[in-house]
């Protein structure tokens, strides 16, 4: 075990695209972590999806050994942490776990949105907090203009930051000097009863579930048995090891070392995120705090292609709920697409990775219904409801009223483009709290529905800006609006997978853009297809799909008129019956792509 002193647990916070696991590469390069040829761009980022997209989806922990300038030996702690809005609980349970942040913004784009809500985060940790100035080797690299930005924009004194180029590894030994001079170490005790806070946990198929903890006080060695306080489930440490990013085993843990522990452990529902490890033999007195848990902003329904597939799907949902814990899942069905669950994510980029997962990493074909967001219903008889599925919405007679979440958005972005991010923001119902200026750049604080975000906000935002603007939000309690179920009909069936609450106001508005995409997706049948918007037993929007033809004429050359109309007359109840008793299947991609619609049209 290393003495406590010479310990630093620190994360790496950062907007998407600053620059975060670039700087994991070069600490761990300098620190000897991995050998040359062992290294490769985004080391950390371990998944096929992260490195495909170029994001860290998923928090990871290094053990780093440094010597520092002072002769000592430094065993350094990295979290490195997501970028992305969607993967705000990620960066909140690492940050719970470190004592210091570095908090690294791009020297060339300056503070952005989530720059802020992570560092905000960090504070709120009580967190020692060191200023980064990345990508200092780029020519629009201004580091005097970002330095007055941290300080005017965040409040953090920029005096000490220090100006590096992760790309290159310019002035990664002062970075990591300042880690071990300027954080603080770790606090606890030895000799007190085994406390560990459970961080991650995640699937092997070899070792069942690993464990990824912090040691706040004791010593947590193998062969030892432990209780988790939250579940109550005891069991047996098999292996005690660190990252260094490779799996290493050590003797034993010992207080503010992170690492993680085997145990046997094969059920989900024994490893809770934040839960408290002690010693079965001496427990503790009380648990650690924890965390907060998560709570879901977006609901969609998951089913798999084949209902022959649920089973597998289950098991599957729940390997990845214990390797994401802001995901949640409940069994569920629906008349059209049989038996699935209603899984709860952080937004729609956590809902397309979660089924990118699903489909990769366990070879399942699915089918996602129309996200929405929670409503609170309350009943004329005084009951009151969360609505997570617009299917299961009540008879609108039974209804007293309905309130649907509001959020606080940041959005901060380039002068030029101010005009059409208010517009945006005007047309999806938003109320102006607040625009102040950081130089060149506007900050915009907006009050926003979150029904009118989770569609396609965010594309329209990045598509009006030219990609320059950058956004986070917050939810701000629930409000009454005047809210209606639009359902989509399809040759006459309801189509529960496309059904969606939205705002009466523009509803017509929505059910025709609705009906248009459809239009576009839906392959032509030999029958013609009706796509009509309903709210209640009023349609509001129709296209009609026109039918494929055969040239039933075409053997009729001259001859008789009444001959030919004939031949049309029997295509005609032809297709008249076909109609009546004809299936239009909706391909998969039409479910998601029908509500990317583009308003513009």
């Amino acid at each position: 075990m290393t003495d406590i002193s010479l310990i630093r647990n620190f994360a790496i916070i950062a907007h998407i695209d600053h620059g975060k696991s670039t700087l994991a590469d070069r600490l761990i390069e300098h620190c000897g972590g991995l050998d040359k040829r062992e290294m490769k761009a985004q080391v950390l980022d371990s998944m096929e999806i992260e490195r495909e997209r170029g994001i860290t989806i998923k928090a990871q922990t290094v053990r780093l050994s440094y010597r520092a300038g002072d002769g000592r030996t430094y065993q350094l702690n990295l979290m490195d942490t997501p970028g992305h809005v969607d993967f705000a609980y990620e960066v909140s349970r690492s940050l719970a776990a470190c004592e210091g942040s570095l908090l690294v913004v791009d020297a060339s784009q300056g503070v952005e949105a989530q720059t802020l809500a992570n560092v905000y985060q960090a504070i709120g940790h009580h967190h020692e907090i060191i200023p980064v100035l990345n990508k200092v080797d780029l020519p629009a690299a201004d580091v005097d203009r970002v330095k007055g930005q941290v300080e005017e924009v965040i409040g953090l004194d920029a005096s000490g930051a220090i100006p590096v180029s992760a790309k290159t590894g310019l002035n990664v030994g002062e970075v990591l000097e300042a880690i071990v001079t300027r954080l603080p170490p770790p606090r606890g005790d030895a000799t007190a009863p085994l406390k560990a806070l459970l961080v991650d946990s995640w699937y092997d198929a070899y070792l069942g579930v690993i464990v990824l903890v912090r040691v706040v006080d004791g010593a947590l060695k193998a062969g030892q048995k432990v209780t988790f306080m939250g579940s109550n489930a005891q069991r047996e440490v098999e292996r005690v090891g660190c990252f260094t990013p490779k799996k290493v085993p050590v003797e034993a843990l010992g207080p503010g070392e992170m690492g993680y522990i085997t145990a046997a452990i094969k059920t989900v529902a024994d490893t809770r995120v934040g839960d408290t490890i002690t010693e079965t033999r001496r427990p503790a007195a009380a648990p650690l705090p924890g965390f907060r848990p998560s709570v879901p902003v977006v609901f969609c329904g998951l089913f798999p292609v084949d209902a022959g597939d649920f089973e597998d799907l289950r098991e599957s949902l729940g390997k990845l709920a214990l390797n994401d814990s802001s995901f949640h899942f409940e069994a569920e069905t629906s008349a059209a697409l049989g038996f699935g669950f209603r899984c709860g994510f952080l937004g729609l980029l956590h809902l397309e990775i979660v089924q990118e997962r699903l489909e990769r990493e366990f070879n399942l074909a699915l089918i996602t219904t129309a996200p929405s967001v929670v409503y609170h219903v309350t009943l004329t008889n005084g009951g009151r409801i969360d609505l997570h599925n617009p299917a299961d919405m009540p008879d609108v007679a039974r209804i007293a009223r309905m309130e649907e979440p509001w959020i606080k958005a940041t959005i901060l972005v380039p002068d030029t483009y101010l005009g059409p991010i208010l517009k945006l923001c005007e047309e999806r119902r938003g109320a102006q709290l607040d625009l102040t200026y950081a130089g060149p750049r506007a900050m915009v604080v907006y009050r926003l529905p979150l029904n009118e975000v989770v569609f396609d906000f965010y594309d329209r935002l990045k598509s009006v800006s030219s990609g320059y603007a950058s956004f986070d939000y917050a939810l701000d309690g629930y409000e009454e609006g005047a809210l209606a179920k639009m359902t989509i009909l399809v040759n006459g069936e309801e189509v529960d997978a496309l059904a969606c609450i939205v705002n009466r106001a523009s509803a017509e508005k929505r059910g025709r853009a609705l009906c248009q995409r459809l239009k576009e997706l839906i392959p032509r049948q030999l029958f013609r297809i009706a796509v009509q918007a309903a709210i209640g037993g009023k349609i509001i929007a129709r296209e009609d799909i026109s039918a494929l033809r055969k040239d039933v004429l075409a053997k009729c050359y001259g001859g008789d008129i009444t001959r030919k109309r004939k031949l049309l007359e029997k295509q005609k109840e032809g297709k008249k019956r076909m109609r009546q008793f004809g299936q239009v299947e909706i391909p998969q991609s039409a479910f998601i792509a029908a509500l990317k619609y583009d308003e513009r049209k």
